[in-house]
């Protein structure tokens, strides 16, 4: 008799082609299920369904149809045990050597706008899992495919016998992986959908984290030349490279770091970047005019660096932009003109914001020995209405605006970080020394480099002052405000430092370490 094929699948690319060549080519007997068997009939093919095949009939609207003795003895049927064979035999079980099956489509039902809690219970696929696994199970002699991309690979290995083997122990190990991300995609709706107080907590943090990520891209190494690298997940889904090099491992972490710190800007804003951390940044009427205050910021940092802009990036910032060596630009368009300047640059790469600029990303993961950390990512700035002037002078209303930039773009630098700012332009940025002060002291040495007066400046603090040296640094540099978290015992003391020397100081409650 000759072979048998189960075929039942949601996604019906290049499906009846497959199926013309297994009958055609390979001999093999169709049996399907709905609108799979119509497809298949429509073909022209001669099909039999599951429920004329089990003598069953389909019922509760779909849901019981292959769950069969039938269906699953067909499937795990070992043919090297006697008694397994005998079984069949007695019970009528015809044997089933291929297995063509993809899930509803849960996924993509959970991620439409508004989707109601019904309709996503019902896109849960408990038919196709289980026949999945059980041919996956069987892998040994069961041909078991859960992907269409993979038909190519099934006739070639029919053709070629000897390659059998090692294809079908390829495609049982996708399938585990499939069904494993299928019900990690099941499990985080669920979570996401507990209501009260107690499961909220939860449905945040599981007590269970699975991470469900597809391979997007095999990347040319790490950080360093000698460790290797992949990404995983949505991340092209949010960008689009025009132009350029393929992005490196380096280059996807800052742009991510890029794309987080433009979202804090409405008004136009350019930021450069070096990794990940932000040395210049710079809003003002045009873009233009933007660029020329972030980048006198520093102008040899962003040799080699990130630059990202949060409205069109047009032809005379291009003009501009392409006097230095850049490794990545990103923006939410580039003008056909700046497309023509850019595109001179071969390797540039050049990344369009698919949905405007401002990821937004519930949660940070991060590796450790033994797991990983999980934590919201710091996305608020804090409520200027609860900040809290501790010192005699009040700060301007000039103090007050530069206060908030500096503040914004400090929460983006790393621990420990320093910015200093005059209205809406870094003037010195200093980041990741252990020593607070020192973070001063570079930053007013890069004021300095850049022939930038700090003069009237306003100092930003991610972290308390833990003692009153950084904040004399700051003010011996001509910094006249200062805005920072507060909390040190010795806070009084760096009020007192402050007020000697006339500076305003705002305490705002919440800190921004960033490691």
């Amino acid at each position: 008799m000759a072979r048998l094929a189960l075929l039942s699948v949601s996604d019906k690319t290049g499906l009846a082609e497959f199926a013309t060549a297994l009958v055609r080519q390979h001999g093999y007997r169709l049996l399907s299920t709905g609108g799979t068997a119509r497809l298949l009939a429509g073909a022209g093919l001669p099909v039999t369904e599951v429920g004329e095949h089990t003598g069953f009939p389909e019922m509760m609207e779909g849901r019981v149809k292959t769950l069969h003795p039938k269906i699953h003895g067909g499937l795990l049927c070992r043919r090297d045990k006697d008694d397994h064979l005998a079984a069949a035999k007695q019970h009528g079980i015809d044997l089933i050597d291929l297995v063509v099956v993809n899930l509803y489509p849960f996924e993509q039902t959970v991620a439409k706008p508004h989707v109601e809690f019904e309709e996503a219970i019902e896109n849960i696929d408990i038919g196709g899992p289980s026949m999945l696994r059980s041919a996956a199970k069987n892998h040994e002699s069961v041909t078991v495919v859960c992907d269409p991309g993979d038909y190519g690979a099934v006739l070639a290995a029919f053709a070629n016998p000897a390659d059998l083997g090692a294809l079908r122990r390829k495609l049982a190990l996708k399938v585990f992986q499939r069904t494993g991300s299928y019900d990690t995609a099941i499990a985080a709706y669920l979570e996401k959908q507990m209501e009260t107080p107690d499961l909220a907590a939860l449905s945040g943090f599981p007590e269970k984290l699975s991470l469900n990520y597809k391979k997007a891209q095999t990347l040319r190494y790490g950080e360093n030349p000698h460790q290797q690298a992949a990404l995983y997940g949505t991340f092209h889904e949010h960008f689009a490279q025009l132009q350029g090099k393929e992005l490196s491992y380096n280059n996807i972490l800052d742009i991510t770091a890029a794309t987080y710190l433009i979202g804090e800007f409405e008004k136009p804003t350019v930021a450069i970047l070096k990794h990940t951390n932000p040395c210049g940044v710079a809003s003002a009427d045009t873009l233009e005019e933007a660029w020329e205050k972030a980048y006198a910021t520093d102008r040899q940092a962003p040799f080699g660096g990130i630059i990202i802009v949060n409205h069109t990036l047009g032809g005379t910032l291009a003009q501009a932009i392409a006097e230095i060596f850049t490794e990545v630009i990103i923006a939410p368009h580039f003008s056909d003109e700046a497309m023509a300047i850019l595109s001179k640059k071969k390797n540039l790469r050049l990344m369009v914001a698919k949905e405007g600029i401002g990821a937004d990303s519930l949660q940070e993961i991060r590796s450790v020995i033994g797991g990983v950390l999980l934590q919201d990512r710091n996305k608020p700035l804090g409520n200027r209405a609860d900040f809290k002037v501790v010192t005699k002078r009040q700060p301007t209303a000039e103090e007050w605006d530069a206060m908030m930039f500096g503040w914004k773009v400090c929460k983006h630098v790393k621990s420990n970080a320093i910015v200093y700012v005059r209205g809406e332009q870094t003037l010195g940025v200093g980041a990741g020394q252990m020593a607070r002060v020192d973070s001063s002291r570079i930053a007013v040495w890069k004021a300095g480099e850049a022939k930038l007066d700090l003069q009237g400046s306003v100092v930003a603090s991610e972290a308390l002052f833990p003692f009153a040296d950084g904040l004399i640094a700051a003010a011996d540099a001509g910094a006249t405000c200062a805005i920072q978290p507060g909390g040190s015992v010795r806070d009084q003391e760096v009020i007192a430092a402050a007020d000697a020397r006339g500076m305003a100081m705002v305490f705002t409650g919440i800190r921004h370490f960033k490691h």
